[in-house]
């Protein structure tokens, strides 16, 4: 009885009245299972057990086929001991450092400007936002033509200023300049949009009090506008560095099903990806993806930690 007057009063329904009996809760809760019952099958078989088969892979020698040999954690030995690995965590790092700064200035620069009253800003809008919502694929075949060593248009532009030709796509110091300048090509319009949104929900009055009492453009982003936005920079930056983590499609494609000369564009989810399929080590590879799961999982829980006392909700 006391636990029905506690579930009573966190459901606001007082126990013994007509409002509440436990025929009718646990018959509106079968009614409500049963609506849930397709999502849950959907989430449970798609989501739910890939991650834990996964897990119980990681634990065995797994190849191709159906069933493997249980051999604990020699897999994650392994992963650490492996320099090819520590290579992909160096290189992902360098995207990851590399691509999320430049963004997020680009972007807020861009969101800025876009955010005034001029003629033709729904265009620049949609012209910038246009490349997030195309297929990795075609973008980074695009690129791939760019970047051609003798028919490329970024050869031509730099052989206006007197520069040779490079080999961009064949001279491993330039592998991670390409990957990096494609991606934050293509990601810039996304995280243009959200810092729009961001500044077109800002109240206004707050800077516009700032410059009345003198302070100038710079004073106002830097005491006002750039605090308001913490949110929005803060969710921004979750999201970009996750997804950073996580690429691949613009590696295969750009290097040919490769990771560029010399393993120089050699990712951890690229070195997943030849775990399972050209190694065929499925075993390996998820635990591989697990040892991913969790890096991404620390940068995060220290995003939200480090955010707490400088990201303002009010």
């Amino acid at each position: 009885m006391r636990f029905g007057a506690t579930l009573g009063k966190w459901l606001d329904m007082p126990v013994g009245s007509t409002r509440f009996t436990w025929r009718k809760f646990w018959a509106d809760s079968a009614l409500a299972y049963t609506y849930l019952l397709p999502s849950l099958l959907i989430i449970g078989t798609f989501s739910l057990y890939p991650v834990l088969k996964a897990f119980y892979m990681s634990l065995n020698d797994w190849g191709i086929g159906p069933k493997g040999t249980f051999n604990g954690l020699e897999n994650y030995l392994e992963i650490l001991t492996d320099k090819v690995f520590w290579q992909a965590c160096k290189n992902t790092a360098i995207y990851v450092l590399g691509t999320i700064p430049v963004e997020i200035t680009l972007a807020l620069g861009l969101a800025t400007l876009l955010n005034r009253k001029l003629k033709g800003m729904a265009f620049w809008r949609l012209a910038y936002f246009t490349p997030y919502v195309t297929t990795s694929v075609a973008i980074s075949i695009v690129w791939a033509w760019i970047y051609h060593e003798q028919y490329g248009v970024l050869n031509w532009i730099i052989g206006l200023f007197g520069v040779g030709p490079q080999p961009w796509l064949s001279d491993p110091r330039y592998t991670m300049f390409t990957i990096i300048l494609m991606s934050v090509w293509r990601s810039l319009g996304y995280t243009t949009v959200i810092f729009l949104a961001g500044l077109q929900n800002m109240d206004r009055e707050l800077a516009n009090a700032a410059r009345v009492d003198g302070a100038t453009e710079r004073q106002v982003f830097r005491h006002i506008t750039w605090p308001l936005l913490s949110p929005t920079t803060f969710f921004v930056s979750i999201t970009s560095i996750i997804g950073a983590f996580k690429v691949f499609t613009e590696i295969f494609v750009l290097y040919g099903g490769r990771p560029g000369p010399m393993n120089a564009g050699m990712t951890i989810v690229f070195y997943i990806y030849e775990s399972a399929w050209v190694d065929k080590r499925m075993g390996y590879a998820s635990a591989a993806a697990y040892v991913l799961f969790f890096m991404v999982l620390a940068v995060t829980v220290f995003q939200f930690w480090y955010a707490r006392k400088r990201v303002h909700y009010s």
